[in-house]
């Protein structure tokens, strides 16, 4: 194989760990593709912002996988400029830099110029992109084209997760098509899969509980409905969210963080997957309960209609409540559709989101270097 004498360089997202991956549940999906990725090159080294508790995770990757934690015990910010230096001997003995997502990629790009690497920027959502739909500030969106153009300029190649995304990129910074490739999220269809198991009568949402989540106006839609919300992920909107079910009297449970590996049981008890995003990018939640055969609600938003096509893979509906409610009644009501969407849902994801096809699609990329 082409790869076989190289080796690849992982930069993660700045302020990252392995031990952050373990504590928000996604360790295991994480390391998944490289663990794949380790029968193709010679080594592996994953760049990381953990100290050194993060070699801990040694054991569980393969011989060839090497972690290097971070040096010095300085903020993520400082620390990830000097990153390029402190491992200049590691990094001038790689052929490849890959970057896992924009925040930090400026210490790939300086690492690309030092040494004289092959740069691949992956971009699992866009990130002006995503400032711009949540109104960040004008001198924030400007600092992030200005970073964003310089790792879009220097890569040999960018990897991004959507074809929306992808027109961004070749609209807003003049990129030329042919530099970038949408390779979407991955899921483990042999983890991710349909499961005989008694349903529960519920929806479930998987998320982190921010605004562009749009968890207010499903929590609404709920309130009038004869069905149980049960929500898992966490975030800064969480208190709020549960005063606002306590007070609509929804039927809603607060679940917490879960663990990767636990999720299928959970969507295989629950009758519909929901996601009242205002805006997303590959959900990996989405993919991952289609995958288990879960009827699936989404919002016509940049992101998910990309994905979900109406009424043959799942359901799409508007962002207010009243067409949040109006969907769940209906696929609830409904079940030639519910049999319907869910066969196709598995279908398309073992047709365009397999593991095995998304990692074959970028190991493509890497031998185009």
């Amino acid at each position: 194989m082409k790869l076989r004498n190289s080796k690849l360089a992982l930069f993660f997202t700045k302020g990252i760990s392995l031990r952050n991956w373990e504590e928000i549940g996604v360790l295991d999906r994480e390391l998944k593709p490289y663990k794949k990725f380790a029968k193709y090159f010679d080594e592996i080294y994953l760049f990381t912002y953990g100290d050194k508790e993060d070699l801990k995770y040694k054991k569980i990757l393969p011989d060839n996988i090497k972690i290097f934690p971070k040096k010095l015990n300085l903020p993520p910010l400082l620390y990830s400029f000097l990153l390029p230096f402190l491992y200049r001997l590691e990094l001038r003995n790689v052929d490849i830099i890959k970057t896992n997502q924009m925040p930090g990629s400026w210490a790939a790009v300086v690492a690309k110029f030092l040494y004289r690497k092959k740069l691949v920027v992956r971009c699992g959502y866009e990130w002006l992109r995503n400032m711009e739909l949540k109104r960040e500030h004008k001198l924030k969106r400007l600092l992030a084209f200005i970073l964003e153009f310089l790792a879009y300029k220097t890569a040999d190649k960018i990897i991004i997760t959507s074809h929306e995304n992808r027109n961004f990129i070749i609209e807003r910074f003049k990129i030329s098509p042919k530099k970038i490739e949408v390779v979407p999220n991955y899921i483990d269809t042999n983890l991710f899969k349909p499961i005989k198991v008694k349903k529960e009568r519920r929806l479930i949402f998987i998320g982190r509980l921010e605004r562009e989540k749009n968890l207010a106006n499903l929590i609404k839609a709920v309130s009038k409905l004869d069905i149980k919300l049960v929500i898992f992920g966490n975030g800064s909107l969480k208190e709020e969210l549960e005063k606002l079910a306590k007070k609509l009297k929804s039927n809603v449970e607060f679940k917490g963080n879960i663990p990767n590996e636990k999720l299928p049981l959970e969507l295989n008890k629950s009758e519909i997957f929901i996601l009242p995003s205002l805006y997303e990018n590959c959900p990996k939640t989405l993919l991952e309960a289609m995958s288990c055969g879960l009827p699936c609600i989404g919002t016509n938003v940049p992101g998910i209609r990309e994905i979900i096509k109406h009424k043959e893979n799942g359901y799409l509906c508007g962002t207010d409540d009243k067409s949040i409610r109006k969907a769940i009644k209906e696929v609830l009501e409904n079940k030639q559709l519910r049999e319907k969407i869910s066969k196709n849902a598995r279908k398309t994801i073992l047709e365009n989101f397999s593991l095995e096809r998304i990692l074959e699609n970028e190991i493509k990329v890497f031998e185009a270097l």
